[in-house]
């Protein structure tokens, strides 16, 4: 038998990280063939140029796609999103894929969704039906709706598709495969990396050794013209802990210039002794910051997410993680200096929180691979090129 070719597009340094086990599974299954595309900012340096690890992983990239469009807007969003159809159409054209896979919610992956919709290839959409409090939230389940497989990570979320009509046997509870990554690192959890030297970044470099925290806050896209204020305001938290802190550079959503000039603003007004800027990590590095810090702040879903698995202490700040499933680890606060820097001391006197399995147990990526060979047979729809 042939094997089936699975497409899957990578678009942005976190979209690596939740699905790199399923890229792993896939490429060792024997009847898939992995046929990986890399576009948008995970390949741009400014964002940590993610493309490298994959490399270094050991993946083979079969096409890369520069659609990114300066400007940091929303303009320049919707036009991103315009060209990646474009470009991605001629590659998969070119792959003749058997099924495209897509993740999450970001705009570029609506991009993935539309193309191979009207071209008529079947589309599998990891972590679908979740909610959120921007307009994430909106493409998620648009990309529902064009999708033909749904790999979920959770059980509402399972329910959510359900109830958005699509066909029960496919749709699939599989967990989230970055929570997979955390089980590996959590049965191995030793900080046995220098992030200074293998990461470069900016700023100082205090020592860790007595407890740090993590700051990784992105842009709302609902919200942009308040993304310099929101970072401003976990900054002045951060900054009177007067604790190590490192901190990482907000992603290619429409506002990131107005968080990364609020970054830059504060670095030149403030003497920052205890900080240290970073653009990306590896995600097995990445997580084992995260294990052994004091814990996170900012608005990342890897705070929801793996966070939650590993027991970290999250202080989440304003509305990008709202309605979603959350453990016990995690503080909800709004955009005010004070009450972010009293949820960060509350959860400094109390230490590590309870852990929780809401996106799964750790065996997400073979289970997709698994069950795109089984759709394949299945489902396998006709496809005329």
């Amino acid at each position: 038998m042939n094997k089936r070719k699975i497409c899957v597009v990578i678009t942005a340094r976190p979209s690596y990280s939740r699905i790199k086990t399923a890229l792993t599974a896939i490429k060792n299954h024997p009847e898939l063939e992995l046929q990986l595309v890399v576009a948008a900012s995970a390949l741009l340096d400014r964002y940590g140029n993610a493309v490298n690890y994959m490399i270094q992983d050991g993946f083979v990239i079969a096409a890369k796609v520069f659609n990114v469009l300066e400007g940091e807007n929303l303009t320049a969003a919707a036009k991103t999103t315009g060209i990646g159809i474009l470009e991605l159409s001629t590659v998969f054209d070119n792959l003749s894929p058997d099924i495209v896979l897509t993740v999450a919610d970001r705009f570029e992956t609506m991009a993935t969704a539309i193309s191979a919709s009207y071209m008529n290839i079947p589309l599998a959409h990891v972590q679908g039906g979740e909610v959120t409090g921007n307009i994430d939230e909106k493409v998620r389940h648009a990309i529902t709706k064009l999708s033909d497989y749904h790999f979920v990570a959770s059980k509402s979320a399972y329910d959510r598709v359900i109830k958005l009509g699509e066909d029960p046997e496919a749709v699939f509870n599989t967990g989230c495969p970055s929570i997979d990554l955390a089980a590996n690192v959590n049965t191995n959890s030793a900080f046995n990396f220098e992030p200074y030297s293998k990461y470069g970044g900016v700023g100082s470099r205090p020592d860790l050794d007595k407890g740090y925290w993590v700051v990784m806050q992105h842009p709302v896209t609902t919200e942009i013209k308040a993304s310099r204020m929101q970072i401003e305001q976990t900054l002045k938290a951060v900054h009177e802990l007067n604790q190590p802190i490192l901190c990482f550079w907000p992603n290619v959503d429409a506002g990131a210039d107005g968080t990364s000039t609020g970054i830059r603003a504060f670095r030149e007004m403030n003497s920052l002794h205890n900080f240290h800027f970073f653009k990306n990590m590896e995600p097995d590095d990445f997580l084992r910051l995260l294990i052994n810090s004091k814990g996170l702040i900012g608005n990342s879903s890897v705070g929801i997410r793996e966070c939650a698995f590993l027991g970290v202490p999250v202080v989440n700040i304003g509305s990008r993680q709202n309605s979603r499933d959350r453990g016990h680890n995690v503080i909800d606060v709004s955009y005010d200096s004070n009450e972010i820097l009293a949820a960060i001391k509350k959860h400094d006197a109390k230490g590590t929180t309870e852990t929780s399995n809401i996106y799964g147990g750790g065996s997400a990526g073979e289970t997709i691979a698994d069950l795109l060979a089984s759709v394949a047979l299945k489902f396998h729809k006709t496809i005329t090129y």
